[in-house]
């Protein structure tokens, strides 16, 4: 038997967003290929007409209107909304220059808000392929009375990132590849429906089928049949009370690596559904397919009551015994399928996926199902070929548990001064810096899931954000930091590793020089945190931890903090500086060390400017510097919790996600919670799920369309509202500031707008604690 093994077979959301890219005019370019796109789009408004050119001014109404039209080369670019089409495609692409048709509502969005063509309810299918090649199809949901996609001959044809339904007839799969096709390929695609994700027929040749994740009611996931040289590798597949993966006919030299299959989801399990489960296999290779095809590394259901295995038409249970009989599998493993990738890993997760797949087999993918890149589990050893890091199946284990190393402050990106890039040059609009964050200043090579940068933008040339995310990752629809021309602004950012480093995007039409400085770091070992609701510890205008006076220039307060167990090692505090009378810096450091040579946060005369920090503690006590200018400044700080030794919480470190913005209607995805258009009301609040469970959770906050001065505190759900603020603002102000805020036990935080008028908020959370 294989071992324990424990991933998610059900619906999984939160995909990064990819749309559709805009490109030059159509005009030709050669005999062959045509440059441009050509725009579907019939949304009232839109000026659609099936008589015009396909413009982005004057789009076409329907798909097929722009099939009988596109040219190799171009792209038809689908918008967001319903099209209930059945469209035939007879024109070919070349091998240069594809012909592709991408939805405009990102990949892997299925039911939210992607582009959506065919209707089961009323079409065959949503795209018939008679003979045709090089044809693309990306990012969009696809369905069909008769499936979603027929596919009669013709070759080198993709499928990636689409939603792909068959519809309720029995025995329709979403794709059918039937005329002998060759060079087919399925990748990042989610299949949902009840009779299978593709039925791959007698002739087809070279079909991939990668990375994709499908479940069925009633039919094997995946059935190929008489088709040579098929490769099926990094899947999940769960086939509804049926098979997973038949591999029958004269389906020879087949590559079947890395999948997780199981025979039935576990609602039908619960219900007493599959009462013929023994009958079930995860994977059936017929005789006449035996010959040259590879079964290995792959992950069997143990639970379904199914075998893992008909080899022949012999069922085997036990990986040894159906090594032994086949020469195969003998890496394979037979478990309980369920990861749990939600939940994460904080060491005590035992399963044979992670980290132990074949990372040289054919077909294998960069990102997974839902644009993850392959994560090392710092908890797990690496068992798989490679780098021993992939993990089996079609979605990644991102999601670690780890303890904070405070260390530094350290100097890791200056563009000013050309420290961390190779030229002192301010970063370009729409540029990306790429930094390595592990390896240096004491920060492990390995096993770090996640650092904390304090990062500043300076000498900005027009107004902009900075997004702070995991290197190569898909850059997220959320940002670290705003800023308006001229001005320097600081936040404390904590992002999660990718291969070593962080990404650094400019989302601005002007150059900035960014400068970032190192803080801490996460890993299996370290200190736990301790949340806390928010209370104040110092507020130099009312004597609150230190006399009622303002710190003037050049002066350090050396600030005791209250309530300590006796093994902490840092405290997170929301620091503010406010009423300044000339420009100035702050840094907050470790009691009886050296000063460091970096700021905490920056600001101009008049100012009120807030920033999170992690800092250290020594003999119970944090200082505070007021340096850079010749004025005084008030200085307030709120203890957010701390981190101790021994006990407390581990943080998940999330590619940055947004849950809430209120000046549209947001769907939630990390926590399934739809968010209607509504900014906060003056001296409202707003209640908000952050997480789906834990006991704190980390964000970026920012405010917007301020029309009158305030100020914004967020606190746990169901405690009293205390005499705190996470950021300030004046009137036309945005403002943004990291946040560590304590929730409920169902991940719940509230929002109080402390201005008389309304305002807009919006949160991305770039991980959360829990035990």
């Amino acid at each position: 038997m294989g071992g324990i093994i424990r991933t998610r077979l059900g619906v999984l959301t939160g995909a990064a967003i990819i749309g559709a890219a805009g490109l030059p005019a159509i005009g030709a370019t050669g005999a062959s290929a045509a440059a441009g796109t050509l725009y579907v789009n019939n949304a009232s408004g839109a000026h659609c007409s099936n008589a015009g050119q396909g413009t982005a001014a004057q789009p076409f109404c329907t798909v097929a209107a722009a099939a009988v039209k596109v040219q190799p080369g171009q792209t038809v670019s689908i918008a967001k909304g319903e099209y209930p089409e059945h469209v035939t495609l007879t024109r070919s692409g070349t091998a240069e220059a594809p012909i592709t048709f991408v939805g405009a509502g990102g990949a892997n969005t299925y039911y939210q808000d992607q582009t959506r063509v065919g209707d089961f309810s009323r079409v065959p299918h949503a795209f018939t392929l008679s003979g045709v090649q090089h044809i693309r199809f990306k990012d969009m949901s696809l369905s069909g009375d008769h499936g979603a996609v027929q596919v009669n001959g013709g070759s080198d044809i993709a499928f990636s990132g689409n939603g792909l339904d068959g519809g309720s007839i029995p025995g329709k799969p979403a794709v059918r590849l039937s005329g002998a096709p060759s060079g087919v390929t399925l990748v990042h695609n989610y299949g949902p429906g009840r009779n299978g994700l593709v039925a791959v027929e007698p002739g087809a040749k070279d079909v991939v089928i990668s990375t994709n994740y499908a479940r069925s009611s009633r039919s094997p996931a995946v059935t190929v049949d008489g088709a040579p040289g098929t490769v099926v590798v990094g899947n999940t597949f769960s086939g509804g009370c049926s098979d997973a993966l038949q591999l029958t006919g004269a389906s020879t030299g087949a590559v079947v690596e890395n999948n997780v299959l199981s025979t039935a989801d576990a609602d039908n399990h619960l219900n007493g559904l599959c009462k013929d489960a023994p009958t079930f296999v995860g994977l059936r290779v017929a005789a006449e397919a035996v010959q040259g095809t590879k079964i290995a590394y792959n992950a069997y259901d143990s639970q379904d009551g199914s075998p893992a295995y008909d080899w022949k038409g012999t069922s085997y249970d036990d990986v040894q015994a159906f090594a032994a009989a086949s020469g195969q599998g003998e890496r394979d493993v037979i478990g309980n399928v369920e990861m749990q990738g939600w939940v994460g890993d904080s060491g005590q997760l035992k399963s044979a996926l992670i980290d132990s797949a074949d990372d040289s087999a054919p077909g294998v993918q960069a990102t997974d199902w839902v644009g993850s890149a392959v994560t090392d589990d710092p908890w797990v050893d690496d068992t798989g070929t490679g780098s021993g890091r992939r993990d089996r199946g079609a979605v990644e284990m991102v999601n670690f548990g780890t303890r904070y190393t405070p260390t530094g402050p350290v100097r890791l990106l200056d563009t000013r001064k050309a420290v961390g890039v190779g030229t002192a040059t301010a970063v370009a609009p729409g540029a990306t810096v790429e930094l390595p964050v592990t390896g240096v200043h004491g920060v492990p090579a390995n096993g770090v899931t996640a650092v904390t940068l304090n990062v500043t933008v300076t000498e900005p040339s027009d107004r902009g954000f900075l997004t702070v995310y995991p290197h190569g990752d898909g850059r997220p629809t959320a940002s670290s930091l705003n800023w308006t021309p001229g001005l320097t602004a600081a936040n404390l950012v904590t992002v999660q590793v990718r291969d070593g480093k962080a990404a650094f995007y400019n989302g601005s039409g002007g150059t900035v020089h960014v400068v970032a400085d190192l803080f801490g770091y996460f890993s299996t070992e370290g200190a736990g945190f301790t949340p806390k609701s928010p209370s104040r510890i110092l507020d130099t205008r009312y004597a609150t931890g230190a006399p009622k006076a303002p710190l003037a220039a050049n002066q350090t307060l050396d600030l005791a903090v209250p309530g300590l167990p006796a093994d902490v090692r840092a405290v997170t505090l929301n620091v503010t500086v406010t009423k300044p009378t000339d420009r100035g810096y702050l840094t907050v450091y470790p009691h009886g060390d050296d000063r460091p040579t970096a700021s905490s946060l920056n600001w101009t005369a008049g100012q009120t400017v807030p920033n999170l920090v992690t800092v250290p503690v020594k003999d119970g006590k944090v200082s505070l510097f007021s340096g850079g200018g010749g004025g005084t400044a008030e200085v307030i700080a709120d203890l957010a919790g701390y981190y101790t030794a021994s006990g407390g919480d581990m943080f998940h470190a999330l590619a940055p996600s947004r849950v809430i913005d209120t000046r549209k209607p947001w769907f939630a995805s990390g926590v399934g919670e739809w968010q209607p258009a509504a900014p906060i009301g003056g001296n409202q609040t707003l209640h908000l799920r952050a997480i789906e469970h834990g006991t704190a959770v980390s964000m970026n906050l920012t405010v917007t369309n301020t029309v009158a001065a305030g100020f914004l505190t967020a606190y746990p759900n169901g405690t009293a509202r205390p005499v705190v603020s996470n950021l300030n603002w004046v009137k036309d102000q945005t403002v943004p500031n990291a946040a560590v805020v304590a929730t409920d036990d169902a991940g719940q935080v509230e929002f109080f707008n402390g201005s008389w008028a309304n305002v807009d908020v919006i949160a991305d959370v770039n991980g959360y604690y829990d035990h």
